[in-house]
């Protein structure tokens, strides 16, 4: 009987699953320079404006590098963190919000944790334009949460 609950479970993740993904919207033309300049000096002002200390990454639709800047007494392990949180929204098209809510509850979710440059940590969001993905932004340097308020700040800084 629990074999059969834990793959109904595992059918319904997998569905859920791929729902999810024909839903995501396509990718348009990668962001340029000045609209990564833009997103970063947005999500600083939001950083300055509570007094955290942030590294933002804005990355293109491939999780290449566009800009980066790091905040004076950001932890320096925020560096590739915040690279990588980008990486993860650009490429998954999906806030990483998403995927740590998916391990957060356990069980067949924790699967997520073996696909390959995905963060399960709040902070990366994709950058969205006319409805299509330009990029995306990755924050680190406080409390996940925290993380998002910035990165949000930064991706509403281009619609």
């Amino acid at each position: 009987m629990q074999f059969h609950r834990q793959a109904a479970l595992a059918a319904l993740f997998a569905f859920t699953t791929f729902a999810a993904w024909a839903q995501m919207p396509s990718y348009g033309p990668p962001i340029n320079l000045e609209q990564a300049k833009r997103a970063i000096a947005a999500g600083q002002a939001e950083a300055r404006k509570n007094s955290w200390p942030m590294a933002i990454a804005i990355l293109d639709t491939a999780g290449n590098l566009v800009a980066y800047e790091k905040m004076d007494d950001t932890q320096t392990a925020s560096i590739r963190v915040a690279i990588d949180k980008g990486v993860s929204a650009a490429i998954y098209r999906r806030p990483t919000k998403v995927f740590e809510d998916i391990v957060a509850k356990g069980g067949a979710g924790l699967r997520v944790m073996s696909l390959r440059n995905a963060s399960m940590v709040e902070g990366g969001l994709p950058i969205v334009l006319n409805g299509k993905v330009i990029g995306a932004i990755g924050v680190s340097g406080a409390a996940s949460d925290q993380d998002g308020i910035v990165a949000k700040a930064g991706a509403d800084a281009l619609k």
